[in-house]
């Protein structure tokens, strides 16, 4: 059984003002969701699950999913504020979405294999692929056993300011012991160093590994997803912006030895568009990826 690629897109619509703006950065238009399909199909992916709003559904189903129907099994599902387990009610104040996990949870009923998480605007690179699509053909079968793949922290900072990033401390056997974010990390006199909430700078070795939300799952975290949202919520009732987050989760299964992530390391550069100013070396990147015939162009056809 193949396994499946789910694309985080809930926040699209907000992000883009609408998705007829969605930023094409390729040489002929395309998206950086474009690229992650492309790369995802000739890894050995073999379903691709969006979860969006059903407020830009009409949209997203002409401008995004009828690229790729052609080329590789669509589902898409819906993220929405009042999906909550019984016994709960949406706070009247209630604006931002619930979260990556709460997004995550939204494919139970489509997807049945082991499956890779992603964000739908950042671009991962083509060995994350095979190296995260490797590891879930070996999950086949399993439960309580996931991985994500930790990118090098030098391969993923900003030329336009500082970053924040889930920096990754892992055992001997290169299984995650936990993910603290630093929220201001920066290349300063030629070394990579973050601050801390007291305005003190600290160096971090340029190969530590960092979540750029990039996971692999099998079906059985659904069921630990939907256990500890009731939790989350109890905790969290007067709180109407607290979210459910999927290092959130993932912390909770790992402090409770309810399952262990094995971080997988890769060589690819993670990039996007942190900032209005990396645009432009996005688009270089991309063209550059073209012209050295990682990728053809146009990518679909």
């Amino acid at each position: 059984m193949k396994p499946t690629l789910y694309v985080l897109a809930a926040g699209m619509g907000s992000r883009y003002g609408s998705l007829k703006q969605m930023d094409g950065l390729g040489p002929n238009g395309e998206t950086i969701m474009d690229y992650s399909i492309y790369d995802a199909l000739r890894a050995g992916f073999g379903k691709v699950v969006f979860v969006i709003r059903k407020s830009f559904d009409k949209d997203f189903r002409e401008k995004i999913v009828s690229k790729y129907e052609d080329h590789i099994p669509v589902e898409v599902v819906y993220q929405e504020l009042d999906n909550l387990p019984e016994g709960f009610e949406l706070h009247p104040d209630r604006q931002k979405p619930w979260g990556t996990n709460h997004a995550v949870m939204m494919a139970k009923d489509v997807i049945k294999e082991p499956f890779a998480v992603i964000n739908a605007d950042d671009f991962y690179g083509r060995e994350s692929y095979a190296i995260l699509a490797e590891q879930l053909n070996k999950m086949n079968g399993t439960a309580n056993h996931y991985c994500m793949v930790g990118y090098r922290l030098s391969n993923t900072l900003s030329e336009s300011g500082a970053v924040a990033r889930g920096v990754c401390e892992t055992d001997s056997n290169h299984f995650l012991k936990s993910v603290v974010e630093r929220t201001h990390i920066e290349l300063k006199d030629g070394k990579i160093q973050y601050k801390d909430a007291e305005n003190y700078w600290f160096e971090l070795p340029e190969n530590a590994p960092v979540s750029m939300n990039m996971w692999g799952f099998t079906p059985d975290y659904f069921e630990h997803s939907e256990k500890y949202f009731i939790k989350f919520l109890e905790q969290n009732a007067g709180n109407h912006k607290a979210e459910y987050f999927i290092p959130l989760m993932v912390d909770h299964l790992i402090v409770n030895k309810t399952a262990d992530v094995k971080v997988l390391d890769t060589p690819s550069k993670w990039f996007g568009v942190t900032y209005a100013e990396d645009r432009e070396g996005v688009v270089e990147k991309l063209h550059k990826l073209v012209e050295t015939g990682e990728y053809p162009s146009p990518l679909w056809k």
